[in-house]
């Protein structure tokens, strides 16, 4: 479906993507994650045409990027930008009309777009009227107007409530089983982990890791995490040192990898003499794996940085 081949794009002298290669499956969830700056929004920006890379190839159903391909694609941006004093169904008509879209095929399109995010019963409803969850839907039916191959969806669910996340979340896995192929970015790795069927970690426009969560479990040598509070930290991390557990700290939490799975009797009995408050047992999720892989990228770059010149003399 999407085949992104040696994007380069820099503005002045920062480089914003370095080579990026991806390629998205007709069909797939493909997450794009990273932290801000990482190159997401102008790789998504790139795809829409409304920038232009300085190299590199991108293909979208076979074909380069054009005002050909434009129609293919469908945008929810992290903005809802909607015409606030429109109704629902006036909304859709008029991006509808934008790609020349006839009255009957309008009339079908909006009703079948509202219809499918459970906005249809608000046609005749002005989107300023609309609760935080409601907009997001409509930007999708608005996304979705002209039957476009690729959906793109720029952090869909920020700022909403747990309620509207899980509603969100549902007409997305929705729309994949109807055979949407999307494209998500999103700081939410809960989120990512749910719905994605591959994943790509993207750091200062290179893609670090790339694979399905089980293969990105890869990346690190965990099979489970153990979360320890104790009164005596270095303790507690010298004795995991000699049983072969690395430790990191995860916000507060003290974590220490498991390189296998272990009953919780046999992980106190590993710590016997050191006072344990609490000790609690995760599986290697996501969040794990992605601070695993900047953290790696980070000791890389400080490796490969000019030494000072004390430290050289």
């Amino acid at each position: 479906m999407l085949h992104i081949q040696n994007l380069y794009k820099s503005y002045g002298d920062r480089t914003v993507l370095r080579d990026l290669n991806l390629s998205i499956a007709p069909g797939e969830i493909y997450g794009l994650l990273g932290p801000n700056g990482a190159g997401k929004t102008t790789t998504i920006r790139i795809l829409c045409s409304l920038l232009t890379a300085d190299r590199g190839n991108v293909t979208l159903s076979g074909q380069p990027l054009s005002d050909a391909t434009k129609p293919l694609i469908g945008l929810v941006p992290q903005e809802n930008l909607q015409y606030a004093s429109l109704t629902c169904a006036e909304n859709l008509d008029f991006f509808a009309r934008l790609y020349g879209r006839s009255r009957q095929q309008r009339k079908e399109q909006v009703s079948a777009c509202l219809d499918a995010v459970g906005l249809l019963p608000r046609a005749n409803s002005p989107a300023e009227t609309l609760s935080g969850g409601m907009r997001r839907r409509l930007s999708l039916a608005i996304a979705l107007v002209h039957h476009p191959k690729l959906l793109i969806l720029d952090e869909p669910t920020t700022g909403l409530d747990i309620e509207a996340r899980i509603d969100l979340w549902r007409l997305i896995r929705q729309l994949q089983s109807q055979g949407m192929t999307i494209l998500l970015t999103t700081h939410l790795l809960d989120e990512a982990e749910r719905l994605c069927d591959r994943l790509g970690i993207l750091k200062q426009g290179c893609l670090l890791a790339e694979g399905s969560l089980a293969e990105l479990r890869q990346c690190i040598t965990a099979q489970e995490i153990v979360i320890v509070r104790t009164t005596a930290e270095a303790e507690a991390i010298a004795r995991a040192e000699t049983l072969g557990f690395p430790y990191r700290r995860y916000g507060d939490d003290l974590a220490f990898w498991l390189p296998q799975t272990l009953e919780m009797k046999a992980i106190i009995d590993r710590f016997d003499g050191i006072p344990l408050e609490s000790i609690a047992r995760q599986p290697v999720r996501l969040e794990h794996i992605y601070d695993e892989v900047l953290r790696g990228a980070a000791n890389e770059r400080s490796r490969d940085a000019p030494k000072p010149l004390e430290a050289i003399s």
